[in-house]
């Protein structure tokens, strides 16, 4: 992730407005983040598609993690043969 340069990643929204198509175009380019401002206070932040499905994925596998370190402190864990036996189950389910 691209650190944020305040003075170029951060436009007023009147100015993006203006310049709303290079402003994409660079988002889509280069990975660049846009913090846009409305009355001198952060207002939204503009990142690429694939920045964002990047963001989605990292917090989906860390939700994952600290719900599997939660199950486990709790004790909600699988012996290798009881979860042979669910995998077996699933995969039977799906076969038919």
């Amino acid at each position: 992730m691209k650190k944020i340069s305040i003075s170029k990643d951060i436009v007023p929204v009147g100015i993006f407005k203006a310049g709303i198509a290079k402003y994409l175009k660079e988002l889509n380019s280069g990975g660049k983040k846009l913090i846009i401002t409305q009355n001198g206070k952060p207002a939204a932040v503009l990142i690429s598609p694939e920045e964002f499905d990047d963001l989605q994925d990292s917090k989906y596998f860390i939700d994952s993690l600290l719900r599997g370190i939660s199950n486990s402190e709790e004790g909600n864990v699988y012996t290798t043969e009881q979860l042979r036996s669910e995998i077996l189950k699933l995969k039977s389910s799906n076969e038919r």
